[in-house]
């Protein structure tokens, strides 16, 4: 399963040759992402950030780390390799039937990158131009566009990368947003499922909000900081709807456990979508989202251009002026 290096069209210079505000080169270096981080969300929101680092360097990509997920996208389910840009020709792995169905199940293709990912770090078995770019620990952030990482990767034709805090600016993500759109696009199942649960609450309403309650893990993650009561959410809904005194306000609200409409009295509740991804696509279709610190919510926001309130504790006040729509920078 060889991985076979992008072609170079220029070499790309030191540094110090780069005014600022200078594009960089496109070197056509292969990114190949060497871990997986967290569930559905944080891979989708790693992977962006190389979709755009891509985009403006001019390198290609191979997920072997988003096999979890892959089937849930047009662009990946049909793709071993998890590429971008998509390939203009399909992989014999994936035409031969039930092959790609066995690496994905066995994981074997990620398990190979993951640990000869590691090995490249301190032996370089793949001669001088394969590199490991692997989080430091304690790392929050890691910029991609960085002096650093940029004079590490300089001469490499293939990069490995190995971590979750990997980033690119701001200004990246919104300038390639509409292909990193696309190219995340959901399968039929959970984009029908996600419009048909948000337009059962828009036939009697003017403005739909999305509700993200997240308790399972968060009941204990980080001391409980994010874990929030029923309650609590309630409260904040009505506070929310209280600021569109002249319009009809339905919610639309999305749990990792389940949820009765009785629990938020006096609201226009609808209660999920039937799965993860239709939840979570169907957030993105709401006009505005809150809901605790996640990465959940923060794709929601992005996928959908909508504007998001990202609770961060008991005392937060739900207000219109804080909404924004996120650029996957956390």
């Amino acid at each position: 399963m060889a991985m076979e290096p992008a072609n170079q069209d220029g070499t790309r210079p030191a540094d110090d040759d780069r005014t600022p505000g200078q594009p960089f080169p496109k070197d056509g270096k292969l990114f190949v992402i060497s871990l997986r981080s967290g569930r559905l969300a944080n891979r989708l929101m790693l992977f962006a950030q190389f979709i755009a680092l891509a985009e403006e360097q001019g390198h290609r990509i191979i997920n072997f780390a988003f096999h979890s997920y892959a089937h849930l996208f047009e662009t990946t389910r049909r793709d071993i390799y998890c590429r971008y840009p998509v390939a203009n020709r399909r992989s014999w792995l994936d035409v031969v039937p039930g092959v790609a169905a066995a690496l994905r199940k066995t994981r074997i293709c990620y398990q190979l990158v993951c640990y000869g990912s590691i090995w490249n770090e301190y032996f370089p078995i793949f001669g001088r131009k394969v590199v490991t770019l692997r989080e430091k620990p304690g790392s929050k952030v890691m910029p991609l566009d960085g002096p650093e990482i940029q004079a590490q990767i300089r001469d490499a034709r293939v990069v490995f990368a190995h971590g979750w805090h990997f980033r690119v600016p701001t200004d990246w993500i919104q300038r390639h947003a509409e292909k990193i759109r696309n190219h995340f696009r959901p399968i039929e199942e959970y984009e029908r499922a996600s419009r048909e649960a948000v337009e059962r609450l828009r036939r009697d309403a003017d403005i739909v909000v999305g509700v993200h309650i997240r308790q399972g893990d968060y009941r204990v993650w980080g001391g409980g900081k994010y874990f929030f009561p029923p309650a609590r959410y309630a409260g904040w809904m009505q506070e929310l709807a209280a600021q569109f005194p002249e319009r009809k306000v339905a919610f639309f609200v999305c749990s990792d456990e389940p949820r009765n409409a009785d629990e938020f009295p006096g609201l226009s509740v609808g209660l999920g979508a039937g799965s993860a991804m239709g939840d979570l696509h169907a957030l993105a279709r709401c006009d505005y989202i809150f809901g605790p610190q996640s990465t959940y919510t923060q794709w929601a926001s992005f996928y959908g251009n909508k504007p998001l309130l990202l609770l961060h504790d008991t005392n937060a006040r739900v207000e219109l002026a804080k909404f924004r729509v996120s650029w996957l920078d956390v």
